[in-house]
């Protein structure tokens, strides 16, 4: 059974496993509403986490607030209904990621910290009705951590595919969370070469992060640097399979066995 910070039916569906061992796209049924004692053992699975993150090896974690994931869950009053220490409030809606970061930084050092969220973020029924005053609050108050960076993935963003009906409000909120934060901000969702050097030009971040097309361009730094085409991805192999469409793409040096085209990712 799934959990969530509320028992509401979720506008999207998952991929499973099926019987056969087939990946496949299925309904999520409505969850759980976690009780606090739940809440207060996730929280040390979380430190748990970032310590055995940290004796494999990692140089640091990334503690995924975003993108219709749990502590995005209870970040949005579309998703949190509650009416204890964890619901209503903006302080309370951010209570659950606070302490998740507290918890990790006492583990691990808060410089090895960094912080995803997605704002304004409407993936799998995300949504806020002050999404400016909560992911607002939530920056100020990470700002006072001293963490390794904050990601934010652009509003225009649902999911994997860019929204191309431009609201001001999208614009708006990055720049509250840029003013608000003042370490190092990464943000993600749509860049390509140009668009990237155009945003750290002026000023919307400092580092420019790039997901989907350094599966199918291991070398894309490389590839950026010297000008060569970017490979896009077959994303009919994401979610499951084997190793085919993550580990077989070639460097620029090698020939080319995927279309050969721009390509902009998260």
């Amino acid at each position: 059974m799934p959990v969530a910070p509320s028992a509401l039916p979720v506008p999207g569906k998952t991929f499973i496993i099926d019987e056969s061992g087939n990946g496949v796209w299925g309904d999520v049924p409505v969850p759980q509403a976690l009780s606090i004692d739940a809440i207060q053992s996730i929280i040390q699975d979380f430190r748990q986490a970032a310590r055995n993150a940290m004796e494999a090896g990692m140089d640091g974690i990334e503690i995924h607030a975003g993108n219709g994931y749990l502590l995005d869950q209870f970040i949005n009053s579309n998703s949190n209904h509650r009416e204890d220490r964890y619901g209503a409030s903006i302080e309370n809606r951010a209570r659950l990621l606070l302490e998740v970061v507290a918890a990790v930084s006492e583990e691990i050092g808060a410089r090895r910290v960094g912080v995803r969220l997605t704002p304004m973020g409407r993936f799998m029924g995300m949504g806020d009705s002050t999404p400016i005053k909560t992911f607002g609050y939530i920056a100020e108050q990470l700002n006072t951590l001293g963490l390794a960076y904050l990601h934010l993935v652009e509003p225009a963003m649902v999911g994997t595919v860019r929204d191309e009906a431009v609201d001001p409000a999208w614009d708006e909120i990055m720049q509250a969370l840029r003013a608000r934060f003042s370490g190092v901000l990464m943000i993600a969702g749509g860049y390509d070469q140009q668009g990237a050097e155009a945003a750290l030009s002026a000023g919307r971040a400092d580092i420019i992060a790039f997901g989907r097309p350094f599966i199918s361009n291991p070398d894309l730094p490389a590839r950026f640097r010297q000008g060569f085409a970017i490979a896009a991805a077959d994303d009919s192999l994401f979610f499951g399979g084997d190793a085919r469409g993550y580990i077989d793409y070639p460097t620029a040096s090698a020939p080319l066995t995927h279309t050969s085209e721009e390509q902009s990712g998260d």
